[in-house]
């Protein structure tokens, strides 16, 4: 894997998904992330190698390589703190209990196609953000 890295695993098909890895391309100035679509091959292998129920996997996933990984709001605001600008300020949302950050972030995953679209298949990224996706090498 991507030594000193976190990985993301987003809905590749996801309207809603593209543009927040979009967003956090822009915003992780520390070259922090790694992206792959739970789609791929890779996306696949990390969730597996994790255990994780891929059914219970909506929407996005984020992984610290031989330390953790989180899913729902939890991974957004554990992603949130890594980037620049004011977008760090917003994982006081932590402090929340799980269960009720959940329960927002059910409502925007379930109905995420219906709001924002879907695509017919996975983003491809340009020639220069390619080398930020694991999955495209």
């Amino acid at each position: 894997m991507i030594e000193g890295k976190k990985i993301i695993l987003f809905d590749g098909v996801c309207n809603m998904c593209n543009n927040t890895i979009n967003f956090i391309i822009t915003h992780d100035k520390n070259d922090t992330f790694r992206y792959a679509s739970l789609q791929s091959a890779i996306g696949k292998q990390l969730i597996a190698e994790r255990g994780i129920d891929s059914s219970k996997l909506d929407s996005i996933l984020l992984i610290e390589p031989k330390k953790a990984y989180y899913y729902k709001s939890t991974a957004v605001l554990n992603i949130v703190k890594k980037l620049s600008g004011i977008y760090p300020i917003l994982a006081i949302f932590l402090i929340l209990p799980a269960f009720f950050r959940d329960w927002f972030y059910d409502i925007i995953a379930k109905n995420r196609y219906k709001w924002f679209g879907k695509k017919e298949s996975c983003m491809i990224p340009t020639p220069e953000l390619r080398a930020l996706f694991i999955d495209q090498k």
